[in-house]
């Protein structure tokens, strides 16, 4: 899918052909369109291909007069056991005419500015759309880092009554999100520190102020990562040793159980001997009489186990 849009008088509006000062938003580009780009705005086919690579990691390139950067965003994806929140690259190629973004998928990034959500955006304003564009992706950082820190602590109500293994798979997926995110942003930290040496950013101070914030809220999201890994880590060290605990006390009850059972079945075993002049043979109520003997001496380990806690 290839998209044209363009500000004019303040508005955003989508255009049919291609405009020097245009915005062209790419996703899951067919080779047709790749070609159709590199042919119109003279872009180096490796620069698009560089950003539908999933493996690409977060970078900035500048050849011939034309700028690639690569920024890991975030993105949900959806899934029958858990929604994991994971990453994925968004290419930034700027070229003297245009500007344009490239992915595999729509982000929530693009649509936010397609759906007029990020204010005082022009896309001619080249170097400041983009600027603006790392911004959004900084602050989505921190939203989805906010809706894991709620999810989690969701999850740990739920464990702690149940513990069951969905929500140990629930954890385990908000795990992997956070390292996903970690990587990412440790990445796209470097990208901004890059920035911070180019000629055009410092040029217009808005724009080196602007970055300057961008750098803020992705160290922000860094931090925001780090912590919510170590408070679950020690989530999870502690749901282990309360499993564990558990398991004890249920072998801990089945043992107890076990010793009191074995005391009547050897009791009975005993008098069921197949010997002469056994105690109560002619007794009429010999059966109640040897339930009794087997229940009292089943007395002392009862109270014994009992203040041992073992029940």
């Amino acid at each position: 899918m290839l998209e044209i849009y363009k500000t004019k008088d303040n508005v955003l509006e989508e255009l049919q052909d291609f405009e020097e000062g245009a915005w062209i938003n790419v996703v899951e580009p067919t080779q047709e369109e790749i070609l159709l780009l590199s042919n119109k705005l003279n872009i180096e086919e490796d620069f698009i291909k560089a950003a539908l690579d999933e493996e690409e990691r977060a970078r900035i390139e500048v050849d011939e007069g034309q700028t690639l950067i690569v920024v890991d965003v975030p993105f949900i994806e959806r899934s029958e056991e858990a929604n994991i929140y994971t990453t994925m690259p968004l290419g930034i190629i700027l070229t003297q005419d245009a500007t344009v973004t490239i992915a595999l998928r729509e982000t929530s990034i693009t649509k936010d500015f397609l759906n007029k959500r990020v204010k005082g955006f022009y896309t001619n304003f080249k170097h400041r759309f983009v600027l603006q564009i790392l911004y959004r992706t900084a602050y989505t950082f921190l939203r989805y880092l906010r809706h894991i820190d709620r999810i989690t602590g969701r999850v740990e109500q739920e464990l702690y009554k149940s513990m069951g293994n969905e929500e140990l798979y629930d954890l385990m997926a908000i795990s992997k999100s956070l390292v996903y995110f970690s990587s990412s942003l440790t990445g796209n930290e470097l990208v901004l520190e890059k920035m911070l040496k180019l000629d055009y950013i410092k040029k217009y101070p808005d724009d080196m102020e602007l970055l300057e914030d961008v750098i803020i809220e992705n160290k922000q999201a860094i931090e925001m990562t780090n912590i919510y890994s170590n408070i679950l880590g020690s989530t999870m060290d502690a749901c282990a040793s309360i499993i564990s605990n558990n398991l004890n006390n249920v072998m801990k009850f089945l043992t107890s159980v076990t010793i009191l059972l074995s005391i009547p079945t050897m009791v009975s075993s005993f008098y069921g001997m197949n010997v002469h002049n056994l105690p109560f043979a002619n007794n009429p109520y010999a059966f109640w009489i040897v339930m009794l003997i087997a229940v009292f001496i089943s007395m002392g380990p009862i109270i014994y186990l009992y203040r041992r806690k073992m029940f």
